[in-house]
């Protein structure tokens, strides 16, 4: 059973799948129970937040113009600047509340691992970007257990 957290946790740290596949797998593949699952997946999810938002930026800039990996890391710098710059139009004033619904709305291309990418490529602040990333993957996950188990079960 250990395993089976173990592979959810690790799951929901992933790019792009993070606790979105996660919390499917660990209800729907291996039976666990969906509120240890959810809060396996809650933590897995926003570890690498501090590190995208301190670091990713850092290594994505060095690497651009790198012979082999340069034009994905131009790529990426490109696409979270694109997509920060989008939010930023959108949102206005409300950029955090923006970014929490960007995190929490489960759709492809939406997510903590963007949306911290995106925070930082636009500078924003620290702290604010990790509560509205924490607030967005709580909303994601809620979404992700109902959809994965049904209100009816999680309720009662």
């Amino acid at each position: 059973m250990l395993k089976k957290y173990i592979i959810v946790f690790l799951i929901s740290m992933v790019p792009i799948v993070e606790l979105r596949g996660a919390i499917p797998i660990g209800v729907g593949a291996y039976n666990l129970p969906v509120l240890t699952t959810f809060i396996i997946c809650i933590i897995g999810n926003m570890i690498p937040v501090p590190f995208i938002f301190l670091f990713a930026r850092k290594v994505l800039e060095w690497g651009q113009d790198k012979p082999y990996i340069g034009p994905l890391f131009k790529w990426f710098i490109k696409k979270g600047h694109k997509g920060g710059q989008k939010l930023q139009s959108k949102a206005g004033r409300g950029l955090y509340y923006a970014l929490f619904l960007f995190v929490g709305i489960p759709i492809p291309g939406t997510g903590a691992w963007t949306g911290t990418l995106a925070a930082s490529i636009l500078d924003l602040d620290f702290k604010k970007t990790v509560f509205s990333v924490l607030g967005g993957v709580l909303l994601a996950g809620i979404i992700m257990a109902v959809s994965s188990y049904g209100l009816f079960e999680i309720i009662f």
